[in-house]
C-alpha cells in the first residue's frame, strides 16, 4: 500500500551531479567534493523542498583502472560519507541523512558504533545504505587479491546486518538514567551482551553509546540480484533499484513486496524507490540541449571506462567495432551481477550498439533518464507510482546545483499540482517522515536478561 497517495523523495548526492561530464559543467564547484559548504547548500536546496533523505554513495577505492581515466574524472576527490554527514547533521533539521557503507570492508561494532552515533548526532535521521563492495579495486586496498564471491559477500552482508542490529540493542531505551541524585549513571539491568558467533563474525558487545533515538537507523538496500532481493525482502526499509523501464519496474516492485509479505513483514514497511535521471527543460529541446552538452564534454576513454567497470570487464570493449550491435549472450561476473544484467538486457531490448551502450552507461548507468518539459517528467514519475513500479524516487541530477534547483523549480510544483508530493515534512525522525515503524529492542521483545 502506497501510504497518503504520495510519493518518497531522496537526493542522491554525488559532488558534480550523476553524469560523467558534470564537474565540467561552468555551473559545477570543481571542488565541490572537499567543500562542506557545497554539499550543505546541496542538503538545504534538499530541505527546502521536503526531500525525505539525501543519500551519499561510496566506494572505498579509486575505480577506474588506468591513469588516463583517473585524469579526467572528479568522483575521486571526496568525503568519507558518515564524516560528511556528520557536519550535515548540524547544518540541517529534518532531512534524513543516508550514508553508504560496504559489510564487506568493515568490522560491524565499528559501523554499528559510527551510525548510532550519527543517529544521535541527528536527532534521529540517519540510515545506513548497505551495499556488498563490487568493485575490484577494493580488494587490495583491504590485504586481498580478489573480492569474495558474489554468495560469499551476500551471506556475510545478512550476518553482518544482523550483528550490527543486535548492537544497537544491547542497551535499552531507557538503560541511561544518569540520576546525579543516586549516583547511577546505567540500569545495568537493562544492559545486554550479544555474544554472537556466526560462520563470519564473532561479536560480543555491547556498544559503548546508547540505543539510537530510531531504534534502528533506516536500512536502505540497493542489490536486485536473486540473492539481492531475497536480503531486501528480509532487512531493508528502503531500496534502491535501477529500472530503466515502466513493465520491469512493475515486476521488481510486484517480486519484492511479495517475498517481503512471505517474511511477515507488511508490505508498507518496504519502499521501493528506483533511480531517475530527470534532465528538465521549459521546451524539449532545451532539454536535450542540456544533455548534448553533458556529453560533449565527456572524453569518449572515460566512456569506455565507465561502461567497462558497470559492465564488470565482461569484454575488452577496447578492441570491440563499436558500431556492432551488443551480443545477446555475454558472461556474467563477480561485480554487480544486478546492474550488469539492467545494462545488457537494455542493450538487447533496444539493439545498442556497442558506441549507444556506453553513451547510455555514461548518461545513467542503467537508471531511468528522461529527457524532457515538466510535465513530461512529473507524468513519468505518476505514471511509475501509479502503476505500482515505484514507492517513490531517488534523484539523480546530471547536475548540481543546476539540475537540482531544475528539479525543485520546475519539476516538484507538477508533482504537488497532482498531489502527489508533501509540502512539508511529518515528524522529527527519518522513520517518522518516511511512515515507518520504530523496531522494538529484541531483548526487551524476548522478556531476556543480560
Amino acid at each position: 500500500m502506497q501510504r497518503n497517495g504520495e510519493m518518497t523523495l531522496g537526493l542522491y548526492l554525488i559532488q558534480a551531479g550523476y553524469n560523467e561530464g558534470a564537474w565540467r559543467d561552468p555551473s559545477v564547484p570543481a571542488n565541490g567534493g572537499v567543500d562542506v559548504n557545497h554539499y550543505a547548500h546541496l542538503a538545504a536546496l534538499a530541505e527546502a523542498a521536503a526531500f525525505h533523505f539525501v543519500f551519499i554513495p561510496d566506494s572505498p577505492s579509486v575505480v577506474e583502472q588506468d591513469n588516463e581515466n583517473i585524469a579526467r574524472v572528479s568522483r575521486n576527490d571526496t568525503f568519507e560519507p558518515i564524516t560528511l554527514l556528520s557536519a550535515l547533521s548540524s547544518r540541517t533539521r529534518d532531512i534524513g541523512l543516508v550514508a553508504t557503507a560496504t559489510t564487506t570492508y568493515h568490522q560491524p561494532y565499528h559501523l554499528a558504533r559510527m551510525i548510532a552515533s550519527l543517529d544521535h548526532l541527528s536527532r534521529g535521521r540517519a540510515a545506513w545504505n548497505i551495499v556488498t563492495s563490487g568493485n575490484k579495486y577494493e580488494a587490495p586496498n583491504f590485504g586481498e587479491e580478489e573480492l569474495p564471491d558474489h554468495g560469499t559477500r551476500y551471506a556475510r552482508a545478512k550476518e553482518f546486518v544482523e550483528v550490527v542490529k543486535g548492537l544497537w540493542d544491547t542497551w535499552e531505551d531507557d538503560a541511561f538514567i544518569r540520576d546525579k541524585q543516586t549516583g547511577f549513571f546505567a540500569d545495568t539491568t537493562k544492559l545486554h551482551f550479544l555474544n554472537h558467533r556466526g560462520d563470519y563474525l564473532s561479536v560480543r558487545g555491547p556498544l559503548n553509546i546508547a540505543r539510537p533515538p530510531q531504534g534502528y537507523p533506516v536500512l536502505v538496500q540497493a542489490g536486485a540480484s536473486e540473492s539481492g532481493i531475497r536480503f531486501a525482502a528480509a532487512l531493508a526499509d528502503v531500496v534502491f533499484t535501477a529500472e530503466p523501464s515502466l513493465e520491469s519496474g512493475k515486476q521488481y516492485y510486484a517480486t519484492l513486496k511479495e517475498k517481503a509479505r512471505a517474511l511477515g513483514r507488511k508490505e508498507d514497511q518496504v519502499l521501493i524507490m528506483p533511480g531517475i535521471v530527470p534532465i528538465v527543460g521549459r521546451t524539449k529541446e532545451e532539454a536535450s540541449a542540456k544533455l548534448q552538452r553533458l556529453q560533449s564534454d565527456t572524453h569518449i576513454d572515460v566512456q569506455i571506462g565507465t561502461a567497462d567497470r558497470w559492465l564488470g570487464f565482461v569484454t575488452d570493449i577496447r578492441s570491440m567495432d563499436l558500431d556492432s550491435l551488443v551480443p545477446e549472450s555475454l558472461p556474467r561476473t563477480n561485480f554487480i551481477q544486478s546492474r550488469q544484467k539492467v545494462l545488457l538486457d537494455l542493450a538487447v531490448r533496444q539493439k545498442f550498439t556497442w558506441r549507444q551502450l556506453i553513451r547510455s552507461i555514461s548518461d545513467s548507468r542503467g537508471h531511468f533518464m528522461i529527457v524532457g518539459t515538466p510535465d513530461e517528467i512529473a507524468s513519468a514519475m505518476v505514471d511509475r507510482f501509479d502503476q505500482r513500479a515505484a514507492d517513490g524516487f531517488n534523484i539523480l541530477p546530471a547536475t548540481v546545483p543546476g539540475g537540482l534547483k531544475d528539479f525543485v523549480e520546475l519539476i516538484l510544483p507538477e508533482l504537488r499540482r497532482r498531489g502527489k508530493f508533501r509540502s512539508k515534512y511529518a515528524g522529527q525522525t527519518l522513520r517518522e517522515n518516511l511512515g515507518l515503524e520504530r523496531p522494538p529492542n529484541r531483548f526487551t521483545q524476548a522478556g531476556l536478561t543480560s
